[in-house]
């Protein structure tokens, strides 16, 4: 009976020999694969492209087509995604009968994991056109008309409640109200998202631009708040911002309305996906 056991306890010493012998080699192995695998992107730092106005880093899958609805200042919008990382989209807002593209192109990706990438970044630029016939400006032809805006979105998913964004931002009118103000204009917008149930989440941003730039008119910065209502493949978004102009060159710079007044606009948003070619969806990682 003891020559059992001892040859059993030299088996199990042999055994646990051999395992502790292959824990390196699995090591190893596990390093391997870790460093060949794909990283694992952020999905769904935001559920819309639009914080309330601002863009946000988020753009359609390649293959879909994004309709929307603007404000009570109507602001009729088509965005499409090339590819994923590409899009591009047009408008056209009653205010001052405006006309508006812009191409977003995401230069850096969020990712979870051991080689993380803390932040999702984006380039947007934008131009835009308004064709109001107003009498006093008859002589106006349409290079006169037209404003462009640079920005960059840099945006991070905290955890599955709470996203946020800043972005540093260029404007560029041909044409301003006085020879005292400025052509080129520089502004910073700051924005957030708060998960409220599976469905609803609280929005808000704000613009500020920077003093002694637009000085002939008083302009306010932005400021704007949003609740989002997702239904399936629709975003329901109602307004509040002391902002009528919808798109980036006139919400950022000509924004006249003032909270502390009274200078308030509410209105609503809508916001729908269709898939015109097929993809592979790809499973938020929060």
């Amino acid at each position: 009976m003891k020559s059992k056991l001892v040859t059993l306890f030299f088996l199990t010493a042999i055994l646990d020999n051999r395992v502790r012998a292959q824990d390196p080699l699995l090591r190893l192995l596990d390093d391997s694969i870790s460093a060949n695998a794909r990283p694992s992107y952020v999905t769904g730092t935001f559920k819309a492209t639009h914080i309330v106005n601002m863009q946000t880093v988020e753009s359609p899958a390649a293959g879909s087509l994004n309709f929307g609805l603007d404000n009570a200042t109507l602001r009729l919008g088509l965005d499409y995604g090339i590819t994923d990382r590409l899009d591009i989209g047009a408008g056209r807002s009653s205010f001052d009968k405006t006309f508006d593209g812009y191409v977003k192109y995401k230069l850096l990706r969020q990712t979870d994991g051991t080689d993380r990438m803390p932040v999702t970044v984006s380039a947007l630029a934008t131009i835009s056109n308004y064709t109001l016939k107003y009498p006093e400006k008859s002589y106006l032809d349409a290079t006169y008309r037209t404003a462009y805006m640079g920005q960059l979105l840099i945006a991070r998913k905290f955890s599955r409640i709470f996203s946020a964004e800043l972005s540093p931002t260029y404007l560029h009118y041909n044409l301003v109200p006085a020879a005292a103000d400025k052509n080129d204009e520089f502004a910073l917008g700051a924005g957030g998202r708060l998960k409220i149930t599976k469905r609803m989440s609280i929005n808000a941003e704000y613009n500020y631009l920077l003093p002694n730039q637009m000085v002939s008119t008083k302009v306010h910065n932005s400021f704007s708040l949003g609740w989002d209502i997702e239904t399936g493949g629709h975003v329901f978004q109602l307004v509040f911002t002391n902002s009528q102009g919808l798109i980036e060159s006139q919400y950022i710079g000509q924004t006249t309305g003032s909270w502390g007044d009274g200078g308030i606009y509410f209105g609503f948003n809508i916001s729908g996906n269709f898939n015109i070619a097929r993809h592979d969806r790809k499973r938020s990682i929060f």
